[in-house]
């Protein structure tokens, strides 16, 4: 009986692991319950097994944008794992605290809590450093430079990116999702620094090897595709990357209905599109509709809410909607004040708003509406 229900709780992970991977999150997340309640059975609530379906089924959590509940799962396996090390020893059980270290910071990092998700990542780097899982370093490096990338640590991220993908190269070549990920990053960096052409060709090769891994329709590859249209976007190239969002558009609408980050991102970019081809109106829509999203997966004090903010707030400057405006740019500078570094571009971009706002509302006062 008992051999019958591990049976059953190692297929059902099996199970919920391939469907997280062809992008079927919610029967992955039913799946993963299913085999953690079996495991809880089996183990009691205090075993590595269970820590291990935890970070699982928080992994699937994280990918839905259910932050919150992410970062209570990786809470709990870490906790787990902690109260049993002098137990429990071997690379397995250790990949299981680097890992659910990783997840805990990343939900920490989504929820836009930067100062709050570097412990746990930085935890992750120095275990993963003597493990024997060359994979696990790499992941933890770029989990760390991620989080530096938006805080602003351009520097910081560069070297983790750069030493992550030496190693992810010399271990499996460049065809693997590790290595897409990180020339996927690369370019988003290059992209936060304004450096467009520079972000151009490691944004293109991550596309590249996601299409030819994964396909076009898997979320994975569509969130490379987006990354590349945003450095379209930085080009000029708007007539590139406007089908490439409405075709993710579609596709996210479909996997994950409306309500989602993605959907979010992705309008946040078409209104971009939209703005810089001069229809204000459809951009302040568009804006106003990730806003909302955001909004309310994130809240009105998360970084991402104060990016889309701050775009609003430029087109209706543009629009003549001064006033409006202004309120929704000191909004957005409380918002990215605590996360970020001092000289953010998003910060500094954001307060270039907020003066030509001023300088707006000065000139109308002296020559009149």
């Amino acid at each position: 009986m008992a051999e019958d229900k591990l049976a059953r709780a190692l297929a059902l992970h099996e199970h919920a692991r391939a469907l997280q991977d062809s992008g079927n999150l919610a029967d992955a997340e039913s799946r993963c319950r299913k085999a953690l309640d079996l495991f809880e059975e089996m183990d009691g609530p205090v075993h590595p097994d269970v820590a291990n379906l935890l970070h699982s089924l928080g992994a699937i959590l994280e990918q839905q944008g259910r932050f919150d509940d992410a970062e209570t799962c990786a809470s709990r396996a870490i906790a787990i794992m902690d109260e049993i090390a002098g137990l429990v020893e071997g690379p397995e059980a250790a990949l299981i605290l680097i890992q659910s270290l990783g997840l805990l910071g990343t939900a920490r990092r989504q929820k836009g809590r930067y100062r709050e998700a570097e412990p746990p990542l930085r935890r992750a780097v120095e275990l993963s450093e003597p493990c024997a899982d060359g994979d696990a370093l790499v992941i933890a490096l770029n989990d760390l430079g991620v989080l530096y990338k938006y805080s602003g640590k351009f520097e910081h991220a560069e070297r983790l990116y750069c030493r992550a993908l030496a190693m992810a190269r010399e271990r499996y070549g460049d065809i693997h999702p590790l290595a897409a990920t990180l020339y996927h990053n690369l370019g988003g960096l290059e992209h936060a620094r304004g450096r467009f052409a520079a972000a151009e060709p490691p944004a293109h090769r991550a596309l590249e090897i996601r299409r030819e891994l994964l396909g076009e329709d898997h979320p994975d590859t569509l969130a490379d595709a987006c990354a590349y249209g945003g450095v379209l976007d930085g080009l000029g190239r708007h007539a590139e990357s406007r089908p490439i969002y409405e075709r993710a558009l579609r596709v996210y609408r479909k996997i994950y209905g409306p309500e989602h980050f993605e959907v979010a991102a992705t309008l946040h970019n078409l209104a971009g599109v939209d703005a810089a081809e001069g229809d204000l109106k459809c951009a302040a829509r568009r804006y106003r509709l990730a806003l909302r999203i955001k909004g309310r997966l994130l809240g009105h004090a998360h970084p991402e809410w104060a990016l889309t903010a701050n775009n609003l707030a430029a087109v209706l400057l543009e629009s003549g909607r001064g006033r409006e405006a202004g309120g929704l740019l000191l909004r957005a500078i409380t918002a990215l004040e605590p996360s970020l570094e001092p000289g953010h571009p998003l910060l500094a971009l954001s307060r270039a708003n907020l003066a030509a706002v001023r300088k707006q509302h000065q000139r109308l006062a002296v020559e009149g509406p």
